[in-house]
């Protein structure tokens, strides 16, 4: 399926409050990347990709157009996706990540806008986002295979050979296989006439014999 690159914003990191303790921007443990697409009408989000930096969960909200007599409204699609299987072991840390609308928990059409949260529990790690975001949407869909119509019909000159030519016609060899098998059927009912009356030819004699002894 093709795919489409869409120009968007990506505006600056911001560091979250969690819970009631307040995050700075030297150790935030979770950070909000915020992605606008000024120039797109709304679209239906087909991939996301990215390069990780040291982020160990990521979740993605997106803010979706539903009509023109309501607001539009933020829901969530993505929720603690593990980029760092081990918080406190870099695998994971640098990788290119791709995401697919079929990952994502909602209906991927008719985005507005994309909100990235970074979350990096472990305090090895103090710096951490990701790099060289890209959001794609579903391409034109190609045209349907359509065979020429010179192949689904053939002109009579073009006509392949039939492969039945030089066999017997079928509607003369089906009239002489239906006399055959009347014929053999009176050859088997004479054969069968001819044993029932020799078997009470003998049967005579038989009776007879006994009769005379």
């Amino acid at each position: 399926m093709s795919r489409v690159s869409v120009p968007c914003h990506v505006k600056g990191t911001v560091a979250l409050q969690v819970g009631d303790v307040r995050t700075s921007q030297g150790r935030p443990g979770v950070l909000v990347i915020d992605v606008t697409f000024p120039s797109v009408a709304p679209f239906e989000l087909q991939e996301i990709m990215f390069k990780n930096y040291y982020t160990a969960f990521l979740t993605i909200r997106v803010r979706q157009h539903t009509s023109t007599h309501t607001p539009a409204k933020w829901v969530t699609c993505l929720r603690d996706y593990c980029l760092m299987p081990d918080p406190h072991s870099e695998e994971g840390a640098q990788e290119y990540v791709s995401l697919f609308k079929h990952q994502m928990l909602c209906d991927m059409a008719r985005v507005l806008e994309l909100r990235l949260i970074l979350r990096q529990p472990s305090p090895l790690w103090l710096s951490f986002t990701v790099e060289e975001l890209q959001i794609y949407q579903q391409g034109p869909k190609s045209p349907s295979m359509t065979f020429p119509k010179w192949l689904s019909h053939p002109v009579p000159c073009e006509q392949p050979v039939p492969l039945l030519e030089g066999l017997p016609d079928p509607s003369r060899v089906s009239s002489e296989v239906q006399q055959m098998w009347a014929l053999t059927e009176m050859i088997r009912a004479s054969h069968t006439s001819t044993r029932i009356g020799r078997f009470d030819v003998d049967g005579c004699y038989d009776l007879n014999l006994l009769s005379y002894t």
